[in-house]
């Protein structure tokens, strides 16, 4: 048994209950190391754990992977830290401003992959593994497994696998040579039907509506897309729009803007390996709200209070530009033709 396994047992023994909590909205990464994290306690301890989150699961492969697992995970409330249960933060840290907790909350245990936010502390906890440079949460949990030598169930292993799969895009997204050997130690024991139906779960119509909008508004500037995409069904919507983006010949940067609620959501997607999409993203929210992410794939988010949600977006798209020097006053190029050309068009 491994020394880190061994600390983390140690921190959690005794407890009568623990409370996993992954970062708001959660995603297969956050989902998977979560479920890895209350299989674990479970089998070595027998503690009794619940697994809360705060936000929407809206995108359909992540819905699809919470029916697969048969629905572990329950909406935080003040009800889920009565009791004053031990706290693990699983792909995300305190202080990162994603995730549930109250900054004053004290926290016991701390996974992540993401680089330490400025006003984050997870030294604070009595166990922490942080490891920024790896590409997902779940290739940690997926050597914590490992290190317990019992057997590794079907429907924990396909979670973990799709979780390091959707994070590195398959291992070609900052993937390390960690995050290569628990993929290939878990694509053994993968369900593949299971995982089939996850990655082609049907989109509701709120996806294509979304697609239509982004197309619209989306305009390019050099090798840089970026679409203020409006009022979102959810909030998973701003991410699966940069995604697609990405894939527009000849772009290096995808950056997305929509509102949720009363907050102003923005991803950001790129495939320039000398420039960091975390950097970008911290750099242009700043103080004004939260933001987080590295490599090739980053976000954040600002509460609008009494700020206009189009005049913001336009503010952050000069910022980027700026940042990615490319002048902020340059006229961006729609992606669509104009309509009187479409007309034109045999479909």
């Amino acid at each position: 048994m491994s020394t880190s396994l061994e600390s983390l047992l140690s921190v959690v023994r005794g407890s009568s209950r623990v409370l996993i909590l992954p970062h708001n909205n959660p995603d297969p990464d956050a989902i998977a190391s979560s479920v890895a994290l209350d299989y674990l306690l479970e089998q070595q301890l027998g503690v009794t754990t619940n697994i809360a989150y705060k936000g929407i699961i809206g995108r359909s492969e992540n819905r699809a992977l919470v029916r697969y697992l048969q629905h572990p995970l329950k909406k935080f409330s003040k009800a889920s830290l009565r009791g004053n249960p031990l706290v693990a933060l699983i792909d995300t840290q305190p202080g990162a401003g994603n995730n549930a907790l109250d900054p004053k909350t004290p926290v016991h245990v701390v996974f992540d992959h993401h680089p330490h936010p400025p006003a984050a502390n997870a030294q604070a906890a009595l166990f922490s593994d942080v490891r920024p440079h790896l590409g997902a949460t779940a290739t940690i949990l997926t050597e914590y497994l490992q290190a317990t030598g019992a057997p590794l169930p079907t429907v924990i292993a396909t979670a973990l696998f799709y979780g390091i799969k959707t994070d590195t895009l398959g291992l070609l997204r900052g993937a390390t040579e960690a995050d290569v050997e628990a993929y290939l130690y878990l694509q053994p024991y993968v369900e593949t039907a299971a995982l089939i139906d996850i990655e082609h779960a049907q989109v509701p119509l709120a996806y294509f509506r979304q697609l239509d909008i982004t197309i619209q508004s989306a305009r390019v500037y050099h090798d840089v897309v970026i679409a203020s995409i409006g009022p979102l069904a959810y909030p998973d919507l701003v991410g699966e729009m940069a995604d697609t983006l990405l894939r527009l010949e000849g772009m290096r940067w995808s950056i997305c803007m929509g509102q949720y609620q009363d907050t102003l959501l923005l991803s950001v997607r790129t495939h320039d390996r000398l420039r960091d999409a975390g950097f970008l993203v911290r750099s242009v929210v700043g103080s004004d709200g939260t933001a987080g992410g590295h490599g090739m794939f980053a976000g954040g988010q600002i509460v609008l209070g009494n700020r206009d949600a189009p005049h913001l977006s336009r503010e952050l798209t000069q910022r980027m530009l700026k940042y990615l020097a490319i002048s902020p006053y340059m006229s961006g190029t729609p992606i669509v033709p104009d309509p009187a050309v479409l007309q034109t068009l045999e479909i």
